[in-house]
C-alpha cells in the first residue's frame, strides 16, 4: 500500500489519474452527512466525478464513490480518501458529549476508532487521510 504524503486532495487525485487510475477506482469517505459538501467541493476542484452512495451502496463506472464511513463496510477501492478527519469530527464531538459515564465514553471512543479503521481499510493500494488543523486525536 502506498502511504506517500500528498499536499492536497487534488495532488493525490492527479497523481492517481496520471497513473491511469479511472474514477470508479476511488472511494471517498466522510464521518457524516455534514461533511458531504466539503467532499463534493474538493472532488469538483480536482475534476473528479462523484456519485453519492446510499443504503443500496452501488458503485458506478465513470464516477468515484462518496459515502459516509458507516456505509464503507464491505467496499473496496484501489484508492481511498478519508476526508475531514478533524478534531471534533473524528471522534464526533456530539457523541462524546452525550455520554453519562466513563464506561460509555470508552465505548464511544472504541466505536469511533473502529469506524475510522473500517474506512481506512477499504483501500487496496492507496490511502489518503485528510484534515484541517487541529486534526483528529486518532
Amino acid at each position: 500500500m502506498d502511504f506517500r504524503i500528498a499536499h492536497t486532495f487534488t495532488d493525490s487525485l492527479k497523481a492517481r489519474t496520471a497513473d491511469g487510475m479511472p474514477a470508479y477506482e476511488f472511494g471517498v469517505f466522510v464521518r457524516s452527512d455534514a461533511e458531504m459538501e466539503r467532499a463534493r467541493s474538493a472532488a469538483d476542484a480536482a475534476l473528479l466525478p462523484l456519485r453519492v452512495l446510499d443504503q443500496k451502496v452501488k458503485t458506478t463506472v465513470g464516477s468515484a464513490s462518496l459515502c459516509t464511513m458507516h456505509l464503507a463496510k464491505g467496499l473496496e477501492f484501489r484508492a481511498v480518501v478519508v476526508m475531514a478527519c478533524d478534531d471534533e469530527i473524528v471522534p464526533l464531538q456530539s457523541r462524546i458529549e452525550s455520554v453519562a459515564d466513563n464506561a460509555d465514553l470508552e465505548e464511544v471512543y472504541n466505536t469511533e476508532r473502529h469506524l475510522l479503521y473500517v474506512a481506512c481499510t477499504r483501500a487496496r493500494d492507496h490511502l489518503l487521510v485528510t484534515s484541517v488543523a487541529p486534526g483528529s486525536e486518532f
